[in-house]
């Protein structure tokens, strides 16, 4: 028990030995055998600032990537670019090279705005195809409508964009307004359906005073199959200073009235269908 404490009060000495069996490259546990110091705390202080040797040292998993991304970053590739290659965290990233110089951006700011332009074209090209080929798809899944599918659409073609009868103001008549060729062709051929030929209707073109008013009548007469001169005088818009007009393109043909005369009958069967088509949707849910 003496001799132990004699040994443990040299320091100085003790540590001199512990110093130069840790340069030759001695673990902890062998220093502590050759020595015969236990005490924990003691043997730390006898060696304290003395690295470890390398053979001692854990290997770690992180230092390959700490390497190939702090060679990745001299290459001048960005936080984000380094993440996708290596599969690791920004915050990683960002302590393993933070003393690197930031390197110099790859391309200018014209440049830049040229490859996102041409990335937003060609995302909008591939959506472009996506959108027709969806609405192909529904086209031509449609096929050929019967009478009574033409009638059903008609009904609620009508329902939708033409006039109605009020208790206040009373119109039952078939009375129809639309700037829609296509709405404007479905709703003739439906006429047609019903019987009602086109000496009945009186057609009426409804457009703004600064449009090109023949120009849109010509249009409307050759896509309802009659002479211009069988259109009713057309109804002239005028224009509002406070407010900014969105139909001022060159395809801006107003909108083409359809009323049909002598037709009361008519439009109470399209209101009682109409009625029982909600009452029919009704039925199914």
């Amino acid at each position: 028990m003496t001799n132990s404490n004699s040994k443990y009060a040299d320091f100085e000495g003790l540590r001199e030995q512990a110093v130069a069996l840790r340069r030759e490259g001695l673990s902890l546990r062998q220093i502590r055998d050759r020595l015969k110091v236990f005490n924990n705390d003691l043997l730390g202080r006898l060696i304290q600032g003395e690295p470890p040797p390398e053979w001692t040292k854990r290997p770690n998993a992180k230092d390959d990537l700490r390497a190939k991304a702090r060679e990745l970053r001299l290459q001048g590739l960005t936080y984000d670019q380094i993440e996708l290659e290596l599969g690791c965290s920004k915050s990683s990233i960002s302590l393993w090279v933070r003393d690197l110089p930031k390197p110099k951006p790859r391309y200018t700011d014209e440049e830049r705005r040229a490859r996102m332009n041409a990335g937003l074209a060609h995302l909008r090209a591939a959506q472009d195809v996506d959108r027709l080929e969806t609405k192909r798809l529904a086209r031509e899944g449609v096929g050929e409508l019967s009478d009574r599918e033409l009638f059903l659409v008609g009904v609620g073609l009508y329902w939708a964009e033409g006039a109605k009868d009020k208790p206040y103001d009373r119109r039952e008549a078939l009375h129809f307004i639309n700037s829609d060729p296509d709405m404007i062709k479905t709703y003739l051929s439906w006429l047609e359906l019903l019987g009602v030929m086109r000496e009945r209707m009186r057609l009426r073109v409804s457009i703004h005073e600064s449009a090109d008013i023949p120009g849109a009548e010509a249009f409307w007469a050759d896509l309802a199959g009659v002479d211009v001169s069988a259109l009713q005088k057309a109804t002239i818009k005028k224009h509002n200073p406070k407010t900014k007009r969105k139909n001022t393109a060159d395809t801006y043909r107003g909108c083409l009235i359809i009323y049909v005369t002598e037709s009361a009958d008519l439009y109470r069967r399209v209101e009682g269908a109409w009625y029982g088509i909600v009452l029919g949707a009704k039925s199914t849910a």
